[in-house]
């Protein structure tokens, strides 16, 4: 009877030894994984093992990121396009932009209006072959090809004739939300001022080494 109450004793201890080894292997391949996964961060962080990559952001006087559209920069108002800066940093701190940077783009569309009951929305402006030495747009840029190099694309005064900016133009009632995407890219862009908007985001495609975006809202006011 002893001896087969002392087996039973050594069968459950070698059970407890077996799942507690196994809790310990499984342990130690989840600290392995996490070790190895790369880490996060806004516009792709850093990679594996490697600094911090610079990430775009954009700034302006003109109103702040998600604030109202002001009667200056609006369609309905004096038309002029806004004051933009440009931003690189890696983490928190301040950097160049990257040595492959050759032009930028920006596109500004209003996210609440549907073109010929479609998806997709309304393109009010567009200016690609921004230099890449740029620091910023200023405030109230030219119509057509400018000295700098810069070329009005698409948009709504594009379709009248004359490429340039064409501000937000929504009328009384609820806000509508524009967005201004900026692409900085590591190439300049061989597209014709008529060139459409699938043209020219096929053509920015592989091409994108940082992007950032900024929000204004605006209406009319009530009649």
């Amino acid at each position: 009877m002893e001896a087969l109450l002392e087996e039973k004793m050594k069968m459950k201890m070698k059970t407890i030894q077996r799942t507690v080894l196994s809790a310990i292997a499984i342990t130690a391949s989840c600290a392995m994984v996490m070790a190895q996964a790369p880490g996060g961060g806004k516009g792709g962080g850093k990679g594996p093992g490697g600094p911090p990559r610079p990430v775009l952001s954009v700034t302006s006087p003109a109103w702040p990121d998600g604030g109202e559209v002001p009667m200056k920069n609006a369609g309905r108002g004096e038309n002029k396009s806004p004051e933009f800066e440009f931003h690189w940093t890696a983490g928190n701190n301040p950097v160049a932009a990257p040595e492959g940077l050759q032009s930028y783009a920006v596109i500004f569309h209003d996210i609440e209006n549907s073109t010929n009951k479609t998806t997709v929305d309304t393109l009010h402006w567009s200016a690609f072959n921004i230099p890449g030495n740029a620091k910023g747009l200023p405030e109230g840029l030219g119509s057509g090809d400018l000295p700098d190099g810069t070329r009005n694309g698409p948009g709504i005064a594009a379709g009248r004739g004359a490429p340039a900016y064409f501000g937000p133009g929504a009328g009384p009632g609820p806000f509508h939300h524009y967005v201004f995407e900026f692409y900085a890219l590591d190439t300049k862009l061989n597209l014709p001022a008529n060139t459409t908007r699938d043209e020219l985001m096929k053509a920015m495609d592989g091409h994108v080494i940082g992007k950032a975006a900024y929000v204004g809202r605006f209406h009319a006011p009530p009649q």
